[in-house]
């Protein structure tokens, strides 16, 4: 034990440090980048294990169903195979295919073919809506802006289904059936909101508001700007004396 003692000062006086390996003392050079107070283990990283996907609500889509676009166009049934597949869903992005589910989900519970605003085609339009960031949220837990657009939507429909409870029962029975949609009446006992949670709710609002604003205003500038283009193509060109 003194001999392993004194080796370790003498290690220690000319620049080398002793290190342990399986139970023997080893002695070691110090290099620039190794303190002989400090010792570092380098450990096993851990295998992060892959989430699982779970099954779309998108995929009782049939892929052969033309774009919402390409519907009612009265030449598409003259082009070959090719372009109709292009055309189809299965060649659609997710943005499309969300919109083809809205509509899906409006007209099981729609009053009239005319109807596009009513308070169960409001809550068809959120379902599809909040089904679509569940499953991103799935694989991505760390998004936090579609947590909010998540959470925002989630609220909007709570209040429009209370409002159909409350008013047209027989209404708010068969958008719960057609739409698979489990509500369960707020409990008797509610627990205080704190101060600190109100705040963050409304603060979560606001922003997403202030951004909306934003992204209106820089459409509204681009809209300008095309127009300002097409004017400018319009107008016929000033002819120069030769």
């Amino acid at each position: 034990m003194l001999r392993v003692v004194l080796r370790g000062a003498s290690a220690l006086a000319g620049g080398s440090r002793l290190k342990l390996v399986a139970g023997t003392a080893v002695e070691a050079r110090q290099g620039p980048g190794n303190s002989p107070f400090l010792q570092i283990r380098e450990y096993a990283r851990p295998v992060q294990k892959k989430k699982e996907a779970i099954s779309s609500h998108l995929d009782d889509l049939p892929g052969t169903t033309l774009r919402k676009d390409y519907a009612n166009v009265s030449a598409i049934d003259k082009v070959g195979d090719v372009v109709r597949r292009m055309l189809s869903l299965e060649m659609a992005s997710q943005r499309e295919k969300v919109k083809m589910k809205k509509e899906q989900l409006a007209a099981k519970v729609r009053r009239n073919p005319n109807d596009c605003g009513s308070a169960e085609v409001q809550v068809a339009h959120l379902t599809a809506m909040i089904r679509t960031l569940k499953e991103h949220l799935h694989m991505h837990p760390k998004d936090k802006v579609n947590l909010t657009r998540m959470m925002i939507a989630i609220d909007r429909r709570t209040v429009l289904l209370k409002y159909l409870r409350n008013n047209h029962y027989d209404i708010f029975e068969n958008t719960c059936k057609q739409l698979e949609i489990e509500y369960s009446p707020p409990p008797q006992y509610r627990r205080k909101i704190t101060r600190r949670a109100a705040v963050k709710k409304e603060l979560r609002a606001m922003v997403y508001k202030e951004k909306q604003k934003l992204r209106a205003l820089e459409r509204l500038k681009q809209m300008e700007k095309q127009d300002e283009g097409i004017r400018e193509q319009a107008q016929p060109k000033e002819e120069t004396p030769g």
